[in-house]
């Protein structure tokens, strides 16, 4: 066997990864500096709070978009914008300390300076709603319409604002900068190359530091191999689910000091998402995509420094792929999961309908679960890809705005901003587009965890409504 003969440096180098990868292989971290030359005092090449910051600052936003009190607030809007806009956006409103759960930090700068959403959101035009807003445009404008909202729903025109900007941004901020430009362009050979810093000074190279920020923007704490599904989704509702609620803090406090690094130990949420699909024991996505994250960057950091070669860039874009196409589900089983809550809330408003009985609480959980269908849609449209006929069906099936119980529909934006709404199709029409969004998405994205599916009742609904049709015409 040919013998390779390394330098001091590049031993030394060499043996701390070796060492740090044998006492806890499946921790997201501890991967030495490998850049040439480098002269500061950092011990670690792996860093991505910039990333983390978003979290707390998407986090942070969506609390806020429930303030409304149904009056125009422009401190609230601006408050909003700041956590939007802003790189400095001051207290971490969500999320904080609760029980025994004890949150390290409380502002957003004690985690990153300089990082906002807005200039990291999807900039494609948003062909899902009215008058093809961009992405940052979109959110701009759902925050203006969250801050004159009653606690951020618009019952009038069916909008539940912390809903739809939360589910959005998941898609046009993490989701896109992951797939469409960290792991995509970021991966070439002249990109961000291996064997230089990624700016002076810094203590990781170019595909070092584009493959940390990639998995900041997962949200998952760096220890999640060694969890669980349910213990990562336990650590997301800090402890709210459990009857022992200390366990979350347990879970979560991987280095034992009794309080919850955001930069490292929470669950935000693209990782809460496909933590709870997991959890029902029939998909895997968590594990599949932080997997492949800390697989790709031991194959970083095992390069040494040294220019990435051809063969290690195409392992490294399978590993990316693997990402994209498990987060990529994430997204569709959260489409299939909201199209059949809609659904089933349909049904019950239908059926109170029928009886004359109260709505209004039944409408309102409706909507809730139509902003969430609504915005994971438009997410998982904000990728790399272009969607083509999925995105038209979804986009049509659903509609600018949900069915209300009057039947009438958003169906457009006017110049100064108001909703048009117009006379839609029935109740029953509108529940069976809610199944072919479910069928959508099982037959384009082979969605497994499948929450809440109705589509046992398709043939049924199919049939019944084509009757319903031929009675009318005879």
């Amino acid at each position: 066997m040919k013998k390779i003969l390394l330098n001091s440096a590049a031993a030394a180098t060499l043996a701390l990864f070796a060492t740090t990868a044998s006492a806890d292989s499946n921790f997201y971290g501890g991967f030495p500096v490998t850049v040439k030359g480098y002269s500061g005092d950092k011990t670690t090449s792996v860093s991505y709070t910039g990333q983390i910051a978003r979290q707390t600052q998407h986090d942070s936003l969506k609390k806020l978009a429930g303030k409304g009190n149904g009056s125009p607030n422009p401190d609230l809007k601006a408050q909003m914008m700041k956590y939007y806009e802003g790189k400095d956006s001051g207290p971490i409103i969500a999320p904080k300390t609760k029980g025994p759960f004890k949150i390290k930090q409380t502002e957003v700068g004690q985690i990153s300076k300089g990082s906002n959403l807005a200039g990291k959101t999807y900039k494609g035009a948003i062909t899902g709603m009215p008058n093809g807003m961009t992405g940052p445009e979109l959110v701009a404008f759902w925050i203006d319409k969250a801050s004159a909202a009653n606690k951020g729903v618009d019952a009038a025109n069916g909008y539940n604002y912390p809903q739809l900007i939360s589910k959005f941004l998941i898609g046009a901020v993490f989701y896109n900068q992951v797939v469409d430009n960290y792991l995509d362009e970021n991966l070439a050979a002249d990109t961000k190359p291996n064997d230089k810093p990624y700016k002076d000074g810094a203590a990781y190279t170019g595909k070092e530091h584009s493959w940390d920020e990639a998995f900041g923007y997962f949200g998952t704490p760096a220890h999640t191999m060694d969890l669980t599904a349910r213990q990562i989704y336990e650590i997301a509702k800090q402890g709210s689910k459990s009857d022992v609620p200390d366990d979350a803090l347990k879970l979560a406090d991987h280095n034992g000091d009794g309080v919850v690094d955001l930069k490292t130990e929470m669950v935000f949420q693209p990782a809460y998402y496909a933590a709870g699909f997991d959890k029902g024991g029939k998909t895997d996505y968590l594990h599949k995509i932080t997997g492949a994250f800390l697989e790709g960057r031991k194959l970083i950091a095992a390069a040494n420094g040294e220019a990435l070669s051809d063969d290690q860039r195409n392992t490294l874009r399978g590993h990316a792929a693997t990402i994209e196409e498990n987060w990529e589900k994430v997204l569709a089983e959260a489409v299939f999961k909201y199209a059949g809550s809609a659904y089933k809330d349909l049904a019950k408003i239908q059926s109170a309908l029928d009886t004359n009985a109260e709505i209004s609480k039944l409408t309102s959980k409706y909507i809730k679960h139509w902003g969430e269908l609504k915005g994971f849609s438009l997410a998982l449209q904000a990728g790399r890809k272009n969607l083509g006929d999925t995105a038209v069906r979804l986009n049509r099936l659903i509609g600018a705005g949900p069915l209300l119980p009057n039947v009438s529909q958003v169906v457009d934006i006017d110049s100064k901003g108001n909703y048009v709404r117009d006379q839609s199709i029935g109740i029953g029409e509108y529940m069976l587009h809610m199944l072919k969004v479910q069928k959508l998405m099982a037959d384009a994205y082979r969605v497994k965890a499948r929450g809440n599916d109705q589509l046992s009742d398709l043939e049924a609904l199919t049939d019944a409504l084509s009757d319903g049709d031929s009675a009318e015409n005879d």
